[in-house]
């Protein structure tokens, strides 16, 4: 079988592109990779890419001239995860409730992890996870 190395990217879909990406250049603060009216990408440590798509802004194929890529879309809140370590935790949650980000929840998890969990503008649920300690591995 052949091998998986990581994910390289994860989207988020959202409905006002300027809202969305004042987010997170400001709170999260990851740099862009590229803009346009439809999509806007993020490097998150140069280990993965965030893409945010406007929602419905998707739904028929794209010609990038070199190739198609397929429709896809995403309805309600969705939900991912950005890791970080078990002392930039503190930091974060100090961060976020200086930029009036309501934190949802904490989790301790059984293998030592924390997690806190928190929404962007378009109401998907973000989470900061402190490993290793979540998964096997992580």
């Amino acid at each position: 079988m052949p091998e998986l190395t990581s994910i390289l990217e994860t989207a988020l879909y959202v409905d006002d592109m300027d809202r969305a990406t004042s987010f997170y250049e400001t709170v999260m603060q990851l740099p862009s990779l590229m803009k346009s009216d439809r999509l806007c990408a993020y490097d998150v440590n140069g280990a993965s890419v965030l893409l945010l798509f406007i929602r419905g802004g998707t739904l028929q194929p794209v010609d990038t001239g070199r190739g198609i890529i397929p429709p896809h879309d995403g309805n309600g809140p969705l939900h991912m995860a950005f890791a970080c370590t078990h002392d930039a935790l503190p930091r974060w949650e100090d961060h976020l409730n200086a930029h009036a980000v309501d934190i949802e929840g904490r989790t301790d998890w059984k293998r030592g992890g924390k997690s806190l969990y928190f929404r962007d503008p378009d109401d998907n649920l973000l989470e900061l996870a402190a490993s290793p300690g979540l998964w096997p591995g992580f």
